[in-house]
């Protein structure tokens, strides 16, 4: 039975989450759980509902809309997180259902979605600031201290999106990358996140770690885990 399953993922995901919080003496509430549901269906949404878990990810528009739409009709009542790339043509539809954007890395995309969320939704929408751990300009993320690309300079988007009326800077994201260890990663994201802080003492939340490394993320003080595969199962292949 497909909620068996999941119940089983949810649980030993929620029981690391408490270990790494015991390991580096936090409180297991200071962590929040966002069930990343991308290629699985709505009716898993309606699950996961139904189960507790308040907060869910996406990170593609052209799956998650239609989703987030079928899944409130099936009555799941979540926050609808969008952790992917963003696409400035993406904004309007995104603004439209997401309650936290976790992705923007640049002057031009806050702007955009800025824009889109003053003319489509009438509450602030949370952003995140999406890190580049190891300032490659090549790859996504904000680069702190950038000298190449003014648009993804770091603190240039932190402003940005601070100030647009219809955005509230929320904190920052990073995903480890491949040639880093996630301890060293995750560490890098906290001395951003404290940066960040220090001009914007509101902007709190750390998105970091997902199924393979949501411990070192913890450790490192992540508020906001992304965890896929280890609660909902090894993903369907995309079409």
């Amino acid at each position: 039975m497909r909620e068996e399953e999941i119940a089983a993922g949810l649980s030993a995901v929620r029981e690391r989450i408490a270990a790494a919080c015991a390991a580096a003496r936090r409180d297991p509430a200071e962590v929040t759980l966002v069930v990343v549901t991308k290629t699985y269906p709505a009716s898993d949404v309606q699950v996961l509902a139904h189960l507790g878990v308040t907060d869910v990810g996406e990170n593609r528009d052209q799956e998650a809309a239609p989703k987030a739409a079928a899944a409130q009709a099936l009555g799941a009542q979540v926050r609808w997180h969008f952790v992917g790339q963003l696409q400035r043509n993406k904004c309007r539809s995104v603004v439209e259902y997401a309650d936290v954007v976790h992705s923007v890395d640049g002057v031009r995309l806050a702007r955009a979605l800025g824009g889109a969320a003053e003319r489509h939704r009438e509450r602030p929408l949370d952003v995140l600031v999406q890190v580049s751990i190891d300032g490659d300009p090549a790859r996504g993320g904000a680069v702190v201290g950038s000298t190449v690309d003014p648009d993804r300079d770091f603190d240039r988007v932190a402003v940005t999106i601070a100030e647009a009326s219809r955005l509230r800077l929320a904190g920052v994201m990073a995903v480890a990358p491949l040639h880093w260890a996630a301890e060293a990663a995750f560490e890098r994201l906290g001395e951003v996140s404290a940066r960040l802080r220090a001009a914007h003492p509101e902007a709190t939340a750390v998105s970091a770690g997902m199924s393979a490394d949501l411990e070192p993320a913890i450790a490192h003080g992540a508020t906001h885990v992304r965890i896929g595969s280890a609660v909902l199962g090894t993903r369907p292949k995309l079409r």
